[in-house]
């Protein structure tokens, strides 16, 4: 028998896997010319063919049913084409099903499938005839969570079965990658599934039209029966047996099937029970889990789930789940409370407390929880620092380190446990185990009071940073309405937080001053923020210290971005402080000045210096240098030594230490006590510190003393004052030229008093001893011997003259000429005094004057001044003249006898000769 197709051919099937009963479209070639042409359909081995709809040549419909294999193919028969082929296959998905006698923890679904081979209907429930897809075009799930569905449509379901049915929510669940072809394809779709229900009863009378005859065919036969009996109650009669025959099938109907329909009724109440609490076990629940979630501190979920609960009980009428939603609410008032509670705790991170108000704002606390902690905070930074204080005053560093496992820390205790202060580096460097003991309690004070303000200021201003803009509560740019409500709080409260900066910036400030600067307090805040009255007065490096870390609390405030006008306090005290150092440090370098008297060893240098004006030269500069830092001008700071009062102030120190030097200098040429040990005069012109004089290792004398401090103020004059000028100008120190001038003044006064002093104890015993020399032995100038050599008075004279020259060049060479210069100025003036005073003189007297005179004149003209050669030439004017050639000869005899007598001694007199002398 031939055929007249080519026999079909399954190119497609939609859905390619599935469960039992899943209904699916076939597509291919030559799929048959109808229904009546289709003989045969297999899935996986399972025939199909009673559920087969055949909807074209190239498209069947059926519904797949139990089958043996998991997958196989699609064959399709047809009469004209015969057996077909398939090139894909289908998967047969096997769902775990439970039976009627197996326990579970859950409701089951009774799910009976409707057998079309045998035409029964097993109990279908009315759920199992729900269409799997109303649509008819292919399912596509989204990505969609079924949490943000359910935030967006609240109240509704996906659910087509349900009261609360959200088509929108169903398309958005199950058709999101859907097309508009695809949709519009599946309202025309819906549009012919509502026209076939709208025909379903005249469709159903249609395809019963035969029974429907039957039925009123017998019902004909037994009114013509019932009219042909003629009875109705008759005993007996047709019409009482089928009455009798009706009840008892009804009772009979009832007795097999009330207890089934009693367990039916049963099971739908449990059911439904159980539907109300799975569809609201939610809301049953949230008291525990909020419970719970508290507990563990999953504060989010605890919020999320209040939301949720809030969006969808918050206005229920019904009194199980308001009652429920009250509990809700009360545990919800506790965890605002805890939050509150953990919130205003001390010390706590910035982080954490940004955490707390987000949650206590998504709980819709009442009031203001950020501006609650910032005024927390406030006061908690007001009272570390006074607490600072406190324990510095009372002693109690060292009894608070003792005590820390107390098990109640005080609060700089718990501050320096707590994470809150802690910073990347310290202000300071690693210092040694026993650098508490030997820092000024003063000095720790500010360190300590800094760490606190550094440690919790900048924590204080971010976070009212964030609760004026608004990220407090969004760090997204969510939340727009709290943000806003936040913004406009800061701007009400913005004077009383830059209240709370000026306070927290004053107390650093009195408290500092307190310590350091009590006189520049109000009296009513001494008790409050001084009470140092006992400490010790801090030095300059101290100080300087102190002014290093201020600076670097205030660097670190100015790093936040805080006003400038809130900081000004602390530029105010910086230059307090720096003004305080300088006058401190000045002071300070005056008493040190004052104690270098008693550090002089008299040791004499080759140019007749003392180590005094070097060491006074070093500490002077000492001190400046030691000022470099406190006087340095960082940016916003003023310089202290432009400020007219501090430079009259700092010049008039300055001046002071320079007479005090001086005072000094004069009490050592006065002064005869010394430490023997080191006080002697030791000079060596062949080594770098002199050598020893003839005086060995003995104090030197007021002379020398004299001497060597002469010496010292012209160093100081010529060198040690200029130094110390272009120091001063090059530390930026003014008035250096007052400072200087009235230097040089007191130094030249010292320096002409000291010299008087000094001719006055050589010069008059020389000038003394000249007349009882002259008239020894009564010798009388106008009765004496022709002259023979000068005398021995002359000699005595010039050997004392000497003398005093070799006791100056062992200090100080540069001394010898004025020294002599001014002591034979007062020789010469009494020998010119005794000459006049002479009545007359005999030839030999004026001869032996001359002679004399002459003598002395030459032997020590080097050294002469204008004022010795007057005196000299007064003196000779009054004698007699010489005429005669033979006593012209006769004192050169004699001179030239002195000179060859005298000329190692005389030799001392020439400056051709003053050559260093070696021991």
């Amino acid at each position: 028998m031939s055929r007249a197709r080519p026999p079909p051919l399954v190119t497609g099937i939609s859905p390619k896997e599935g469960a039992a009963w899943t209904k699916v479209t076939i597509r291919g070639e030559n799929l048959g010319t109808g229904s009546v042409d289709l003989i045969g359909l297999s899935i996986c081995g399972h025939n199909c063919l009673l559920t087969a709809e055949w909807m074209s040549a190239s498209k069947i419909v059926c519904r797949v049913g139990p089958a043996k294999d998991d997958k196989g193919e699609i064959i399709v028969t047809t009469k004209s084409g015969g057996l077909g082929t398939s090139t894909v296959s289908f998967k047969l998905l096997k769902p775990e099903r439970i039976g009627i006698l197996d326990q579970s923890a859950v409701w089951v679904d009774e799910l009976n499938y409707y057998d079309m081979r045998t035409d029964r209907n097993k109990g279908i429930s009315p759920l199992s005839l729900r269409p799997n897809n109303p649509l008819g075009i292919e399912i596509d799930k989204g990505k969609f969570p079924l949490k943000d569905i359910e935030m967006t449509f609240p109240g509704m379901s996906g659910d087509f079965t349900s009261e609360n049915f959200s088509a929108t929510w169903y398309l958005i669940e199950n058709h999101a990658g859907s097309s508009f072809e695809q949709l519009k394809m599946a309202a025309i779709n819906v549009k012919k599934q509502a026209n076939k229900k709208n025909e379903g009863s005249l469709a159903y009378v249609k395809g019963g039209l035969s029974t429907f005859f039957e039925a009123q065919d017998a019902l004909a036969a037994i009114h013509q029966r019932q009219d042909s009996d003629g009875t109705e109650r008759v005993e007996g009669s047709m019409t009482q047996r089928l009455e009798v025959i009706l009840n008892r099938a009804s009772h009979t109907a009832d007795t097999l099937f009330q207890e089934v329909l009693g367990r039916k009724d049963k099971a739908d109440s449990t059911r439904n029970a159980l539907n109300v609490l799975q569809r609201f076990k939610f809301l049953f629940n949230l008291p525990l889990n909020i419970e719970r979630n508290i507990q563990k501190g999953d504060y989010d979920v605890v919020i999320n789930d209040y939301e949720k609960a809030k969006s969808l009980f918050g206005n229920t009428e019904v009194p199980v789940f308001k009652k429920v939603y009250a509990e809700v609410e009360t545990r919800i008032r506790a965890l605002r409370s805890l939050l509150l509670e953990k919130l205003l705790q001390t010390p706590s991170t910035l982080h954490d407390q940004k955490k707390y108000i987000r949650y206590l704002s998504d709980l819709h606390a009442p009031g203001d929880p950020a501006w609650q902690c910032i005024y927390a905070q406030h006061k908690w930074i007001l009272q570390l620092m006074q607490d600072c204080r406190d324990e510095f005053i009372g002693g109690q560093r060292a009894r608070a380190a003792d005590a820390e496992g107390d098990g109640r820390p005080s609060a700089l205790g718990r501050l320096a446990q707590a994470s809150s202060v802690k910073r990347g580096g310290s202000l300071h460097m690693t210092r040694p185990s026993n650098w508490r003991f030997e820092t000024p309690q003063q000095v720790q004070f500010v360190e300590k009071l800094s760490d606190v303000v550094i440690g919790q200021l900048p924590n204080f201003w971010k976070l009212w940073i964030s609760y004026v803009n608004g990220s407090l509560f969004s760090e997204t740019g969510e939340k727009s309405g709290q943000v806003e409500k936040s913004k406009k709080n800061a701007r009400q409260r913005q004077n009383d937080f830059k209240k709370m900066i000026e306070e927290v910036t004053n107390r650093l400030v009195q408290l500092v001053r307190g310590a350091l600067l009590p006189a520049t307090l109000p009296q009513a805040q001494r008790s409050l923020y001084g009470g140092w009255e006992n400490k010790t007065e801090l030095a300059g490096t101290w100080l300087t210290q102190i002014i290093h870390t201020v600076r670097a609390c205030y660097d670190a405030l100015s790093a936040l971005e805080i006003p400038n006008d809130l900081l000004q306090v602390i530029q105010d005290l910086l230059l307090d402080l720096k003004v305080h150092c300088l006058m401190v440090t000045l002071l300070h370098a005056t008493n040190d000045v004052r104690s270098l008297a008693e550090k002089e060893d008299w040791l004499v240098d080759n140019e007749g210096l003392t180590r005094l004006p070097s060491q006074f030269e070093q500490r002077v500069v000492h001190m400046l240098q030691s000022l470099k830092e406190p006087l340095e001008i960082k940016a916003g700071e003023i310089n202290i030594l432009q400020l007219e009062q501090v430079q009259d102030q700092a010049t008039d120190v300055c001046v002071g230490i320079m007479k005090v030097f001086i005072g000094c200098l004069e009490r050592l040429s006065t002064n005869r006590d010394g430490d023997g040990s080191t006080s002697h005069i030791s000079v060596d012109l062949s080594s770098s510190r002199g050598f020893n004089n003839t005086q060995g290792c003995s104090s030197p004398t007021s002379e020398q003393r004299l001497l060597i401090i002469l010496s010292n103020c012209h160093y100081l004059e010529r060198h040690t004052f200029l130094n110390l000028a272009d120091h001063f100008e090059k530390h930026g120190l003014t008035g250096t030229d007052k400072i200087t001038r009235v230097s040089i003044a007191a130094v030249r006064e010292l320096d002409e008093k000291l010299f008087e002093a000094y001719i006055e104890r050589r010069a008059d015993p020389i000038a003394g001893s000249l007349e009882p020399g002259i008239y020894a032995g009564y010798f009388d100038w106008r009765d004496c011997p022709a002259p023979t050599g000068v005398r021995s008075y002359l000699k005595e004279a010039l050997v004392n003259i000497i003398t005093v020259h070799a006791e100056v060049f062992t200090i100080s060479k540069d001394l010898v000429p004025c020294v002599l210069s001014k002591i034979l100025a007062t020789v010469a003036d009494e020998l010119c005094r005794l000459m006049q005073c002479v009545p007359s003189f005999s030839k030999n007297g004026a001869l032996q004057a001359r002679l004399e005179l002459c003598a002395l004149r030459d032997a020590i003209a080097a050294y002469l001044n204008a004022e010795s050669n007057v005196s000299f030439q007064m003196a000779l004017d009054a004698l007699p003249p010489l005429h005669s050639a033979s006593d012209k000869k006769l004192l050169e005899e004699l001179w030239n006898k002195f000179k060859s007598s005298m000329h190692l001694q005389l030799a001392c007199f020439k400056p051709a000769c003053v050559l260093p002398l070696k021991r």
